[in-house]
């Protein structure tokens, strides 16, 4: 065999390789992802906001369905009871009752703080998918906890309109389970780290019950997530999704 047909094999074969681990990351990742919003998702939750001097708690109410659609509602405290978030494919608004008006979120706020807390306004509303608006990469296998984990490295891809610059996700092998994210910014620092744990039954599937946002450069600060209930592929039309229904929906 001549040496440029021998070169050129090798190419095609790492080529080929390359793509089959691109395709089987991006195949965890789509696992996972579903295995946490199934067709639609209903869910209740609590939130308390951990600070240095101080804790806040909220409680809400979720409405999902597919990537297209979403829908929060705050129930508690009474101060903030009412307001209630509306995504619709790309589009996106904050219901606010004490002043009686509807805010249009443009996607340069998709990077703030949620109600406060240390998740951000993407993390909950969702503009961009984990499965589309990324390329997907495994970088090897890590332990956490006592589960065997994928650990996969996540860039955007040149069109995505996207907060992050890089995320790395640990996914357990057997379940699909998310139960550690890192999310860095555009010049790589590391900014959260998200922790999952206490896995049990929810909407009859295993999951991570208690989520913990950390940030990077606030000692002491931390938002925990905890979910109370989770119905999975329960009917919900489009329509459901709308903006009067974030108004009127308790």
């Amino acid at each position: 065999m001549k040496p440029s047909s021998y070169f050129l094999l090798i190419t095609i074969f790492l080529g080929a390789f390359r793509f089959g681990q691109a395709q089987e990351a991006t195949e965890i990742v789509r696992q996972s992802d579903l295995r946490m919003r199934g067709k639609t998702m209903q869910a209740l939750i609590t939130m308390q906001i951990i600070r240095p001097k101080w804790n806040r708690s909220l409680s809400f109410k979720t409405w999902n369905k597919g990537q297209a659609y979403s829908l929060i509602l705050v129930t508690a405290p009474a101060r903030d009871k009412g307001q209630s978030f509306l995504k619709r494919n790309r589009e996106m608004w904050n219901w606010q009752p004490s002043i009686n008006r509807n805010v249009k979120l443009p996607s340069s706020l998709m990077g703030q703080s949620w109600m406060g807390s240390d998740f951000k306004n993407e993390d909950f509303i969702r503009e961009s998918s984990l499965v589309h608006d990324y390329t997907h990469k495994i970088l090897g296998s890590e332990k956490i906890g006592e589960r065997d984990c994928y650990k996969i490295q996540l860039l955007p891809k040149p069109e995505a309109a996207v907060v992050w610059g890089k995320i790395l996700l640990w996914i357990s092998k057997t379940d699909f389970l998310q139960l550690k994210t890192e999310m860095y910014d555009e010049e790589g620092e590391l900014v959260n780290t998200l922790q999952a744990s206490q896995i049990k039954l929810l909407g009859g599937r295993n999951l991570p019950a208690y989520l913990e946002m950390i940030p990077a450069d606030k000692p002491g600060h931390k938002t925990v997530i905890e979910y109370q209930s989770i119905v999975f592929d329960q009917e919900l039309a489009d329509d459901f999704f709308s903006i009067q229904q974030m108004k009127t929906i308790r």
